[in-house]
């Protein structure tokens, strides 16, 4: 669904690492996998990064993690916020999925 023109869309984009970009092009990832992690970038778009049950890091709270499958059975996902919350206009890729 396209945003009206002049319009940003809601939520953040969530741009991957070169290290899960080459996790979903090997044709060995089970689809489970692939989906959860698919899955994850959506959760970080649609909540600018606060995903539900994804815990942040003492010493750098704009690193999150978040479990992938239920119950983080799949594993976990490591992502940064790199925009400010407060500011209207994030960054390009204001979340960056880095690690599974």
């Amino acid at each position: 669904m396209s945003e009206p023109h002049g319009q940003e869309p809601e939520g953040w984009p969530c741009e991957l690492s070169e290290e899960v970009d080459a996790l979903l092009a090997d044709l060995s990832l089970p689809g489970e996998v692939f989906g959860a992690i698919i899955a994850a970038t959506v959760q970080i778009k649609e909540t600018r990064g606060m995903v539900p049950g994804s815990t942040a890091s003492a010493k750098w709270p704009q690193q999150r993690r978040m479990p992938l499958g239920r119950d983080g059975v799949l594993g976990v996902a490591e992502y940064v916020i790199v925009a400010d919350p407060a500011i209207h206009r994030p960054h390009p890729h204001p979340a960056v999925l880095t690690r599974r």
